[in-house]
């Protein structure tokens, strides 16, 4: 029986992380093609951090709630969704709204909960196993043998692109800013894991490459990191930019775009169409979901927090010392 009311996360105004609390409102109502899930677990994630801020206004169309990916039930289905029916258990990317009890999204973004795995673990998927194998493997077209260099390796971003990296048999190194991550880095399969806090990361990449380079850099860091990881890339490598935390804007030398044939790709997850998202869904569940039912790969959960505590959350996102995923549960 599904209630009424549901509890969720309110942005009273826009700033600090005590801009949260809990409030109470109605229970959504799925339209055509979408699903209610009543809400087990959902992750924290980089944009709502920026979404609380007021730097990165939802959608027009989408909940005003924070929260992108959640784990938990089917409560109810529109009737033009024939692919889960109510009662069944899923994790989902979500337009927004995941920070509550009750959650309505595309059930085309929908993907089960491996039996292997937790509400809590499934919650860590959606966002950045959708961001990874989007950038990684449909746009960044990453291949057996090559090399790729994982900026933030110990972030929820970067955990998965490890694991899945190796999985598909590339050759992986990772920066990160302290000596235990690196560590955590390294016992996820990364072939290599660099302090950029002691160590410049480009000549420690050219040391380790042999001078060659790398074949694609996933980077969320901009700014200064541009022109060095185009110092970084191989003949013809790649450089996908999927955020800019420490600015976009900058002044760099492009001409190894031409000296070395590179290329440069950027995306943003949310604003997809919901028939693109379902593509990365389809190709998730032929390719990567067998080894998540398997154990070969596996979230890292780093803190989970109740619903009322999604300031604390958010402030342990904020510091940067977690190694993962943050959840939340009602």
């Amino acid at each position: 029986m599904i209630p009424n009311m549901m509890r969720f996360i309110e942005v009273t105004s826009p700033g600090a992380p005590d801009a949260m609390q809990i409030a109470t409102g109605p229970i959504p109502t799925p339209g055509p093609g979408e699903v209610l899930i009543q809400v087990q677990a959902s992750g924290v994630n980089r944009p709502d951090v920026l979404q609380r801020m007021g730097k990165y206004p939802p959608p027009s169309d989408a909940s005003p709630i924070l929260g992108l990916e959640v784990a938990g039930i089917i409560a109810a289905c529109h009737e033009s969704v024939t692919t889960y029916k109510e009662g069944d258990a899923v994790c989902a990317l979500v337009p927004g709204g995941g920070y509550a009890e009750y959650c309505i999204t595309p059930a085309a973004q929908c993907l089960p909960i491996p039996q292997s795995l937790s509400a809590i673990e499934a919650a860590g998927l959606p966002e950045t196993f959708f961001t990874v194998w989007f950038n990684l493997f449909m746009r960044g077209k990453l291949k057996q043998g090559e090399i790729v260099l994982i900026h933030g390796g110990s972030s929820g971003i970067g955990t998965t692109a490890i694991q899945l990296a190796k999985a598909f048999g590339a050759h992986v190194v990772i920066t990160a800013g302290n000596a235990e991550k690196c560590e955590k880095c390294l016992k996820l399969g990364a072939d290599a894991a660099i302090n950029y806090r002691t160590k410049d990361f480009v000549s420690e990449v050219l040391l380790l490459t042999e001078q060659r380079g790398v074949d694609l850099v996933l980077d969320m860091v901009g700014g200064g990191y541009i022109e060095k990881n185009l110092k970084v890339l191989a003949l013809n490598g790649r450089l996908i930019q999927i955020a800019f935390m420490q600015g976009s804007r900058v002044e760099v030398d492009l001409l190894p775009l031409l000296t070395k044939r590179l290329g440069i790709l950027g995306s943003t997850l949310r604003p997809l169409p919901v028939r693109e998202k379902e593509r990365i869904a389809v190709l998730l569940k032929r390719n990567v979901w067998p080894l998540l039912e398997s154990g070969a790969v596996k979230p890292v959960i780093d803190h989970v927090f109740k619903l009322k505590e999604a300031p604390a959350a958010h402030q342990v996102m904020e510091s940067n010392t977690h190694i993962g995923k943050i959840v939340l549960i009602p």
